[in-house]
């Protein structure tokens, strides 16, 4: 009997109904998790990783959803067409689950105390305030919170992405259940933080001698998380291996196109004799948080303080850092978006004080959430042509047309597609569609910020390669805001390491990769690696 799987799903199928009809979000797959062992589903955005785990829980919209076709055991018992008194004692009592986003599934009018007690209280009801408290402060422990034990009565927000994403894993493993889905748990953290999770998760499986079912897109956290991996593909298993033989001898092509999709490296250095686009001296930002009782400002946070930077031509600079240390703002003051002091040149020319406007279509941004970003009420055509009527408004009608259509050829999008909508995009197509936005008003220098964070790894690298391209072809010059290093090394001919809002380090990349000369940078490249060296034990 303690052969059995913890686990069994054979031949699931989920199918949704739309008003198009229906759609088959995932064809008969099959897995299963032994107990303490560990299986990953691995693909890319809308290859049915997610939908398969919320199956397993039985948490997707029925009617609407349903299983043509399979079956979901656990611990022997049926879990497809559970009464729902029974699932409701499984769910968070023997299946632990960690969702993708901490700040949307964690209630942000709930204590975290509050949230995290009441896993606890739902399946042991009888349980008295002492014994709920301790158990509480246990679980803070064990996700490595000590110092939250004196604000259990703090609130989401007032959290960092690291701690809410410890407080849900604490939610999860509230009542030590045999089996815990991670679904994404690591997207878009800082390297430092997402080392951090994925070690924690590991210590946690091994003392608890729980299962993991881990969702990902990222295949170098899979490779050191997991026993067993399943790649999946529009809703199919393409392949399901030991880890260990899936990396060495990948089979199908989709893995092996997975495995490959990292970002090209830079194949030229850039010319030194470039000459300057953008150069920065002791730029400051900073904010008020306190006010005294007439009104006036008696304490501020500074968000930059007295950051230096240069910029050549058909450079890349690289701006890394953990989420708080002062990136973005850097970014905007350099656009002169929000107030600073210090000294900015553009082309030689002070611009601290200068009329932004004619400046504007010079110096343009891509910013974090292209979904965001764009209007859902316009076409992509009126999204990109927008800033040419701000800019370019003697433009006749052909002209501006014509301009639309080259800047969405040169992100390599198809014109026709102008009248549609940003909802009818992937990811990767909309971030696209941003930049094709700053590309088309001829600009010296984008702001990127973040601009691949949120897509899929071979995504990542298509996005990087078409950067790339774009400034050969346009001599561009980029300031690349980002927290995934494996990127910005692929980038970037200089950076500039952020903490805190302060310069820590500053060089050539290779210098700042290879040979980092400050603890903070050495802690940043230590992260990055962490993944690769947690499982061999060394470090290097």
């Amino acid at each position: 009997m303690d052969k059995a799987p913890l686990l069994q799903v054979n031949d699931l199928s989920v199918r949704f109904k739309t008003p198009n009809g229906y759609f088959d979000a995932v064809h008969p797959v099959s897995f299963e998790i032994p107990k303490a062992g560990s299986l990953a589903l691995v693909g890319e955005s809308g290859s049915g990783k997610s939908v398969t785990a919320l199956s397993i829980l039985q948490l997707l919209p029925y009617p609407l959803a349903s299983h043509p076709s399979g079956s979901i055991q656990f611990e022997g018992q049926e879990l497809i067409g559970m009464e729902l008194k029974k699932l409701r004692e499984i769910r968070g009592d023997k299946i632990g689950m960690i969702f993708q986003e901490p700040m949307s599934s964690l209630n942000p009018l709930h204590t975290i105390y509050r949230q995290i007690a009441e896993v606890i209280e739902l399946h042991y009801p009888k349980s008295n305030k002492a014994d709920i408290e301790q158990r509480v402060l246990e679980l803070l422990e064990l996700v490595g919170l000590p110092k939250l034990k004196d604000r259990l009565k703090s609130y989401p927000h007032e959290l960092s992405g690291g701690q809410r994403q410890r407080i849900m894993i604490a939610m999860a493993l509230a009542n030590t259940p045999d089996l815990l889905i991670a679904d994404e748990p690591t997207t878009a953290l800082d390297v430092t933080i997402q080392a951090q999770i994925l070690e924690l998760l590991q210590d946690l499986q091994k003392r608890l001698d729980m299962a993991l079912l881990l969702i990902s897109h990222d295949l170098k956290v899979v490779e050191k998380m997991c026993d067993d991996v399943c790649v999946m593909k529009q809703g199919h298993v393409v392949e399901h291996k030991k880890r260990a033989d899936l990396f060495a001898t990948p089979q199908h092509d989709y893995t092996k196109l997975l495995l490959a999709a990292q970002p090209r490296k830079l194949e030229t250095s850039a010319n030194e004799n470039e000459p300057l686009i953008l150069k920065a001296d002791n730029i400051n930002v900073r904010f008020p948080v306190k006010k005294n009782f007439f009104g006036k400002t008696t304490d501020f946070v500074h968000a930059v303080n007295d950051i230096s930077l240069d910029l050549r031509q058909k450079h890349t600079l690289g701006i890394v850092g953990e989420s708080g240390s002062g990136k973005t703002t850097l970014g905007l003051a350099l656009l002169r978006l929000i107030n600073s002091t210090g000294t900015i040149a553009f082309k030689g020319k002070d611009i601290t004080r200068a009329d932004m406007h004619p400046l504007r279509s010079r110096m343009q941004i891509v910013f974090q959430d292209p979904y965001g970003s764009l209007s859902p009420r316009m076409s992509i055509g009126e999204i990109i042509g927008e800033g040419l009527g701000i800019h370019k408004p003697d433009l006749t009608k052909t002209e501006r047309e014509d301009c639309i259509i080259s800047a969405l050829e040169n992100v390599r999008l198809d014109p026709e597609t102008r009248h549609r909508y940003p909802h009818e995009f992937s990811g990767g197509q909309r971030q696209r569609i941003s930049i094709a936005r700053a590309l088309v008003l001829k600009p010296k220098l984008i702001i990127l910020d973040e601009p691949t964070s949120a897509l899929d790894v071979s995504v990542q690298a298509q996005i990087v390669e078409l950067l790339q391209d774009l400034q050969n072809e346009h001599n561009l010059s980029y300031m690349f805001i980002s927290h995934d290093l494996k990127v910005v090394r692929a980038m970037s001919h200089e950076i500039l390491v952020m903490k805190d809002g302060k310069m820590v380090e500053y060089g050539k990349a290779a210098q700042i990769f290879d040979n980092p000369q400050q603890d903070y940078t050495q802690k940043l490249m230590e992260a990055a690696l962490n993944l690769r060296t947690r499982k061999t034990g060394t470090h290097g």
